[in-house]
């Protein structure tokens, strides 16, 4: 750990340096990447405040299919994850495994069977990019705003963003002193949330922000083989943030976040193979040679960003660190459904990885309001990443015990230049074109070894090396047909790079390395601030595409993971959203987005349940994972009681049917159409300086799945699907104190 340390004191030191080469004495800019003392994403005026474009702008005014999601709304709803945020935002959708989350953009991201892949929808927190889901595994604590852009990013955010990228902006320092304690107990989950920051000046030219959660819950699935509920969680979030503006020419942010998080027991459960899914919150494990089952995962994240004004120009540099530690393990439920026999445990595999990373990025920004605006800049970073399994197999059928390990390890480096140039040639007229290129190269081996038993797999090796160039240009047209009205339409590409297969046994040359990706994005749209900014408008239309989708899915018969480059796949939809807020006393905020997206061509894919063959061409099919439409409504109303007030916020959310199993299967593998209503009631003196609240998630408790696979024979004695099941009906108690 301590090693960890001086490789992030020297990245810190690496972007001081790096900031103030050729400083000169120049007035200063707040970096948008460093502050978050920017209007909230709540105000009843219309005019939030976002990044997306490295500079700080009015939502209305940003040419991008985005939602935003307050700090406000995330501490209201105790979003920790991606997952309990995916209501408020149409188009969006997390699956949730045993291993890895994955984040989809209008149906695209890279499935959790590959551990090594890289993401489809990048993360940024605070302008760091964290292309794996561990490396921010709690991304919502103590946040200023998130905001989910839709549709390639390539261009100015470049790392990996062909189907959209997610920014979080955290809270900074504060210029007067503040504090604040919020806890939490849940009914449901027996267990306790716990926040408090401390945030205010130290001098006249620095501040600090300290930051802490912790978390002790038990889960929602009684587990009759320990007599527990699963999954039992155990979080500590610890963040320290620092703000320096020693001149008027010169500002200097840091933040350190470490967390430990870990997970007791599982989320699956059995479910019949013959008829629709049949979730429940029973099941039966016990734990087998390879341990506790459940997920640990230890990890540091770091940034610098350094602001220095040269003249009109701002000069912005952003250090990052970023080390994990995690292991998952995973048993499967041994109930046969429908009968209550417990057959023995005949599989369960461990996941142990460990990454590090370090990133530097520098760019140059234009003042703003002339002809010609721009943003040019510079980016690396360089990591290291392995993942060992483990694989056990006590199959019955076949006299057969056997315990394997596959080790994959991987170094990666990235270097791409970047920029974006704003044309202002007519009154109200904006001609924004961008460009990035990229070159990546990686270095990955695999190998196998049995470690116990007889083998089941065959034991092979395989290295690789992957050295490629990308470029990801957009063009966009922008019209301000006056502030509260604009109109435009974007051309953009984005790209995912190459890899290789890090976790199936039987992998050789010949199939551990896989293309990079592409995408290709039309799209059009309005955004329109009405009633005299109590309301707000925005539609847009798109088509997409992606070409060499890189794919993998379980294959049931062959007890396999299989990976490669799907052909090709397109969606095209509509997305809307719209917010009314007469007064302070009420609001209410509709979002809703359609798609129809399909593989255009697919030739020797897995095949999907009902086919034959051991390939299929799945040419015209739906991905999963995607339904036709998403949407939430969101109602806030306030009144006030003499010197108190009463607040109430409604959020149904829901989406239509979707597969959430990899071969598709219409009975096993298919989640139904949903809808669920949160609900927050608060009670607060008019100063905020405390409150009580109740807290209700998932109200109409719908039992719904994150996935589902087969578990076939002779993988087990008796044939069954496990399906994930996500939590069901939970209320709590919440009250707060500010200082």
């Amino acid at each position: 750990m301590m090693r960890k340390f001086h490789l992030l004191l020297n990245g810190i030191a690496a972007g001081t340096i790096a900031a103030a080469i050729g400083a000169t004495p120049a007035a200063a800019q707040t970096a948008p990447d460093a502050t978050a003392q920017t209007p909230p994403a709540d105000r009843t005026d219309g005019d939030i405040v976002v990044t997306a474009q490295k500079r700080e702008q009015r939502l209305q005014d940003v040419p991008i299919s985005m939602e935003v999601v307050s700090g406000q709304k995330v501490a209201d709803f105790a979003a920790a994850d991606f997952k309990a945020v995916q209501n408020f935002v149409p188009n969006m959708f997390v699956q949730q495994t045993n291993g890895n989350d994955t984040i989809y953009i209008r149906g695209f991201g890279s499935p959790p069977q590959n551990f090594s892949f890289d993401q489809a929808v990048s993360v940024y927190m605070d302008g760091v990019y964290a292309g794996k889901m561990r490396q921010a595994l709690n991304p919502f604590f103590d946040v200023a705003r998130v905001e989910v852009m839709r549709g390639p990013q390539g261009a100015l955010y470049g790392k990996n963003t062909p189907a959209g990228a997610i920014s979080v902006v955290s809270a900074w320092p504060s210029k007067t002193c503040e504090s604040g304690i919020t806890g939490s107990y849940n009914f449901d989950l027996e267990g306790y949330d716990l926040t408090g920051y401390v945030s205010g000046p130290v001098s006249d030219t620095l501040s600090l922000r300290v930051a802490t959660r912790l978390q002790n819950q038990d889960g929602y699935i009684h587990n009759l083989g320990t007599g527990k509920d699963d999954p039992r969680n155990k979080l500590q979030l610890f963040r320290v943030s620092a703000l320096w503006e020693p001149t008027d020419n010169f500002s200097l942010s840091g933040k350190v976040e470490m967390s430990n998080y870990e997970r007791e027991g599982g989320l699956g459960v059995s479910s019949p193979t013959t008829t629709a899914q049949q979730p429940k919150l029973v099941r039966y494990t016990v734990n087998s040679p390879l341990g506790q089952e459940g997920y640990t995962n230890r990890s540091v994240l770091g940034s610098v960003t350094a602001n220095l004004k040269v003249g009109t120009h701002t000069l912005t540099s952003i250090t990052g660190y970023s080390w994990f530690n995690g292991s998952v393990t995973n048993y499967f439920d041994q109930q046969v459904p429908g009968t209550g026999q417990i057959v023995e445990n005949s599989v369960a595999n461990k996941y142990p990885e460990n990454f590090h990373q370090f990133s530097e990025e520098l760019r140059l920004l234009s003042p703003t309001g002339g002809t010609l605006e721009y943003v040019v800049g510079a980016y690396y970073d360089r990591s290291t990443y392995n993942v060992d399994p483990y694989l056990y197999y006590n199959l019955q059928a076949l006299n057969l015990v056997s315990l394997n390990q596959t080790y994959f390890h991987q170094q990666a480096r990235t270097v791409s230049v970047f920029g974006q140039a704003t044309l202002r040639p007519a009154a109200g007229l904006r001609i924004i074109g961008s460009l990035r290129y990229t070159n990546t190269h990686k270095d990955g081996r695999f190998s196998g070894a049995l470690l116990g038993g007889k083998i089941f797999r065959p034991l092979t090796s395989a290295t690789g090396s992957i050295s490629e160039g990308l470029a990801d240009p957009s063009v966009t047209v922008q019209y301000d047909v006056s502030r509260n009205l604009m109109v435009y339409a974007v051309y953009g590409r984005g790209s995912k790079s190459g890899g290789f297969v890090s976790n199936t046994l039987g992998t050789t040359n010949a199939t551990f390395t896989y293309r990079p990706e592409r995408s290709r994005n039309w799209e059009a749209g309005i955004k329109s601030t009405l009633l005299d900014g109590k309301a707000t408008l925005n539609v847009s239309v798109y088509d997409t595409k992606f070409t060499d989708l890189q794919t993998s899915g379980y294959d049931p018969d062959s007890s396999t993971y299989i990976t490669k480059n799907a052909a090709a796949a397109s969606s095209k939809g509509v997305e809307g959203s719209l917010r009314i807020a007469p007064s302070r006393y009420f609001d209410i905020t509709a979002s809703a987005a359609y798609q129809d997206i399909k593989y255009d061509s697919y030739p020797g894919a897995p095949c999907l349940a009902g086919m034959t063959g051991p390939i299929c061409d799945l040419s015209g099919h739906r991905l999963p994972y995607t339904s036709k439409f998403t949407g939430n409504v969101s109602v806030h109303g306030r009144a006030d009681i003499g010197d108190y007030k009463l607040d109430g916020t409604a959020i149904v959310g829901g989406r239509s049917g979707y597969f959430d199993s990899d071969d598709q299967s219409p009975l096993y593998g298919y989640q139904k159409g949903y809808a669920k209503l949160d609900l927050r009631i608060q009670f607060a003196p008019q100063d905020e300086r405390w409150h009580i609240a109740f807290v209700g998630k998932n109200l109409t408790n719908n039992l719904t799945t994150g996935s589902a696979f087969r578990l076939p024979f002779p993988i087990t004695t008796v044939t069954r699907s496990i399906i994930f099941v996500e939590p069901p009906r939970n209320l709590a108690i919440e009250a707060g104190v500010k200082f």
